[in-house]
């Protein structure tokens, strides 16, 4: 996922201040993950889960990067595409439903561990955590390719 996200900020970073301000969002994101996923070089001690301020974190982060995309970026390029064709408008509506479905696993996890306690045992948070990184890795193609779509075409 990192990988990609150096690609896609090397492809279009500085190109729309909407988009630089997105994949940074999806940095710290992705790096909040792979803090609590314990993920080099941020290894869980001893296997144990992440504190409850790290999981609530990370959920006020997802929530802020969806809601970047659904309320910004997303109608940016939903704009542009309508003036640019019916090919780039064709796959924009194509790709917004597969977006929408990631969107609900993550409000999912959000609504499950967002508020967390202390003494919560999160029995299924490891699975739960794994599901939402496939997920995110499947929205993030996707919006690369909406992006692609536009920039590729228009620019």
């Amino acid at each position: 996922m990192l990988t990609r996200l150096e690609k896609a900020q090397q492809k279009w970073g500085g190109s729309h201040t909407v988009i630089d301000k997105w994949l940074s969002e999806r940095q710290e994101l992705l790096v909040l993950y792979c803090r609590i996923a314990g993920f080099s070089p941020y290894d869980k001690k001893d296997h144990a889960l992440p504190d409850q301020l790290q999981i609530q974190n990370f959920c006020q982060l997802l929530m802020d990067y969806l809601s970047a995309g659904h309320f910004e970026v997303y109608d940016d390029i939903a704009k542009a595409c309508e003036q640019k064709g019916p090919h780039s408008q064709q796959l924009a509506n194509e790709l917004y439903p597969r977006i929408s479905q990631t969107t609900d696993i993550a409000l999912d996890f959000n609504d499950k561990y967002a508020e967390v306690d202390k003494e919560d045992l999160l029995n299924d948070f490891d699975d739960d955590l794994s599901k939402l990184g496939e997920t995110l890795e499947l929205r993030f193609e996707l919006e690369d390719e909406l992006i692609d779509n536009l920039y590729s075409n228009h620019t």
